[in-house]
Order: structure tokens, then sequence, then C-alpha cells
């Protein structure tokens, strides 16, 4: 056999494995996942929690899936009572939402700072429990009745509006959003429809907003 046939070959070989091992490197570097979370607690509401009836606990964690947009996932717990126009409510438990947002703003130094917008889809699965509600009597007087514990269940979706600053070169930011709400669904008893919703706030009227000021911590 031709040696210099045998070494075109060797040598042909050699640059095609070279090549394709150099594409999968650059394949396995352009795709690489590098951790980029977010945790942040509301410590607004928490707060005033403490001097409030409504005690609300919520906090966050996103993360950067591309470029200008970040994944973001919120939960918490809720118990708040409702006492006006002749009701006695209470209610209590869990609420969480699956959204992302898109950076409208960003710092040219760190990317993490800016102005964001997005978009969050939310459901609560709570107790609650009427001490009184007003019903009409005989002769048309007015009286109340009350109704045992239940569990019941409310979705809404809701926008989000805010922005985010490093706490000077610590790991730590501020994050600070406005959420408007609409509720687009509740479970009721009796027909009677709920007048807080844990996550929402008062549902006396589908269109609410909420706020929070988050510290955050960003890995």
């Amino acid at each position: 056999m031709n040696p210099r046939l045998i070494f075109s070959f060797f040598f042909s070989f050699v640059f095609v494995m070279s090549f394709a091992q150099n594409e999968q490197d650059s394949l396995k570097a352009k795709w690489k996942y590098e951790p980029n979370f977010m945790v942040g607690i509301d410590v607004l509401n928490a707060g005033i929690g403490v001097f409030a009836e409504r005690k609300l606990f919520q906090g966050f964690v996103s993360s950067k899936i591309s470029k200008n947009i970040h994944a973001v996932a919120e939960a918490g717990f809720e118990k708040n009572i409702y006492q006006k126009n002749g009701y006695d409510a209470s209610v209590n438990g869990p609420f969480l939402k699956l959204g992302a947002f898109y950076m409208l703003a960003k710092d040219k130094e760190n990317e993490l700072n800016g102005f964001y917008a997005g978009a969050k889809a939310a459901g609560s699965f709570y107790n609650q429990e009427y001490r009184a509600v007003p019903v009409r009597g005989y002769g048309g007087s007015e009286t109340s009745v009350a109704f045992p514990a239940s569990s019941q269940s409310s979705y809404w979706i809701e926008a989000t509006i805010g922005g985010r600053v490093q706490l000077f070169e610590s790991p730590f930011y501020i994050d600070v959003n406005m959420q408007p709400r609409y509720l687009l669904f509740s479970s009721t008893q009796v027909d009677i429809k709920p007048m807080i919703v844990p996550g929402f706030g008062k549902s006396s009227a589908k269109f609410n907003v909420g706020f929070a000021w988050n510290i955050a911590y960003h890995f």
C-alpha cells in the first residue's frame, strides 16, 4: 500500500476528530448552565404584620434564563380577618405564583440592577370561616348567620412592575415591585363570595394591587 495514502488518511482522520471534539467542547461551553439564583424575602409586609391584623409572609426565587428574561416563583402564607358591612370572616392559607419578567433597563456594570416588568399566574388554597354573614330576617329585619370553617381555592393573574439595586459591593439587593391583580375564579361556600383571598387581598372587587419591598441575596 502507498505510504503517502496511509499518512494522508491518518492525518485527515486526526483532523476530523479534532474538529469534531472542538465543536463538541464549544457546544458544551455555550450551553453550560451556571447557577444564577436570587432569593428574596418581603420585609415590608412582614413588618407591617406586627402591628396589623393582616399577617403576610412571602418570598421569591428568580433565575436568569436568557439575556433579559428571568423566571420567578413566589410563595407565602397569609392570615387575615374581614369585619365590615355586617360580615365577620377569617382566612388563612398558603399561595403560590409562577411567571417571568423582562429586564427593561439594566446597569452596564451589573446586569442585575435595573427595572423590569412581567406577569404571573397565581393560586391560593386556604381555610375560611364566616362567624357572621348579614341576611334579611322576618319582616325585613336584619340578622346574621354563621357558617363552619371550610377549605376553598382562588386563582388570579397579576402583572409585576419593579426594580432592583445592589447594596454596595455585597451579594445583597433591594427589590421593590408593584403587582396589579385580577381575580379569575374563586370557589364559594353556599354561594358566598370570599371577602379575602390569601396572596390576593380583599376580594370584594376582582381588581387589586399589591406591593412588596424585598431584601434579596444572589448566589
